[in-house]
């Protein structure tokens, strides 16, 4: 008698990823909603393209814009512009296509570079805060402290950790099994949309994943906490309305920055931890995948003086 395979046999000699492409739902099933959400996020991709890309034009024909500041606004914007590239287009399929389909393997790649400029934004910015304590409280040792080496090193390790981040993730997740559902409840491949579908256990994963992000936000968190409040601490000692002015506008687009990535972020994760809240977790996931990349150029040109002269210069040496 022939022996019997169980259907557990079978799934056993699969390919522990037996599902080798998703389906991604998008960010809304109502039909009367996807053109409009379509122009909208189509605008806004264009908005964030060009803004973070005439900002970082800006800062490398300038020379004036060549200091460890604009170095690290200069960063930001390409992480902000890598990050759009990564999510934007994939979405805005989701509008336009009666089914967005995308292989296990862009799915992970989608995932590792969307966790890589997650986590090299967040250490982007602690350095940020870390340049701004230095600029206000240690002015006289700036140059020094701050130096091309010193800038170059904090970028570097930024990028480094945020690779080492990212390659945590997948590797977690590559590990896991899925083979049975393929329909993502997100508009990105993200990672509790996609927990939910393993058939495997995901406790070690969601307990991974929770010590990683836990410990960056709460690392970087720490350092842009201890650096502002060492920051407020100086300008408390100035007496003139100057130098509040000069502090304020020095450190006030930073913090806007911060409070909107962190922000969103920490309350789209906190959302999408629970089985009941993906909607919920996809409409604010949305302010960190899409608004802040495009309002992150906006807040360090609009009121910026540096910036504005660099605009007026570049723009007349075009028409010369």
């Amino acid at each position: 008698i022939p022996s019997q395979i169980t259907p557990l046999q079978q799934m056993a000699t699969k390919n522990d990823s037996s599902v080798m492409e998703f389906i991604l739902v998008g960010l809304t099933d109502q039909s009367q909603l996807q053109l409009p959400l379509f122009f909208l996020f189509l605008l806004n991709y264009v908005v964030t393209v060009v803004g973070n890309l005439s900002l970082i034009n800006l800062i490398c024909l300038n020379s004036h814009l060549h200091t460890p500041m604009y170095f690290f606004i200069f960063n930001l914007s390409f992480i902000d512009l890598c990050h759009s590239l990564v999510i934007t287009p994939k979405m805005l399929m989701n509008f336009v296509s009666e089914k967005n389909i995308i292989s296990f393997a862009e799915c992970m790649t989608q995932l590792f570079f969307f966790c890589f400029f997650v986590h090299s934004e967040c250490y982007v910015l602690t350095a940020m805060a870390y340049d701004r304590y230095v600029a206000i409280c240690k002015p006289l040792l700036y140059t020094v402290t701050m130096s091309p080496q010193v800038c170059s090193l904090l970028m570097f390790g930024s990028y480094v950790m945020g690779f080492a981040g990212a390659m945590v993730h997948i590797g977690d997740m590559v590990r896991l099994s899925f083979c049975a559902s393929n329909i993502i409840s997100h508009y990105m491949c993200d990672i509790f949309p996609l927990l939910q579908l393993s058939c495997s256990s995901t406790y070690a994963s969601e307990l991974v994943t929770s010590v990683i992000v836990g410990a960056v936000v709460i690392i970087s968190s720490f350092i842009i906490f201890i650096s502002y409040a060492l920051i407020l601490s100086s300008v408390l000692h100035v007496s003139s309305a100057q130098g509040w002015s000069k502090a304020f506008s020095t450190c006030g687009s930073h913090i806007v920055t911060v409070g909107l990535f962190y922000g969103s972020g920490l309350f789209t994760h906190l959302k999408t931890s629970s089985d009941g809240s993906i909607g919920q977790g996809k409409f604010f996931s949305v302010f960190y995948t899409n608004i802040v990349p495009m309002l992150n150029p906006l807040i360090y040109s609009l009121r910026n003086k540096d910036v504005k002269y660099a605009l007026k210069k570049t723009l007349k040496r075009i028409a010369n």
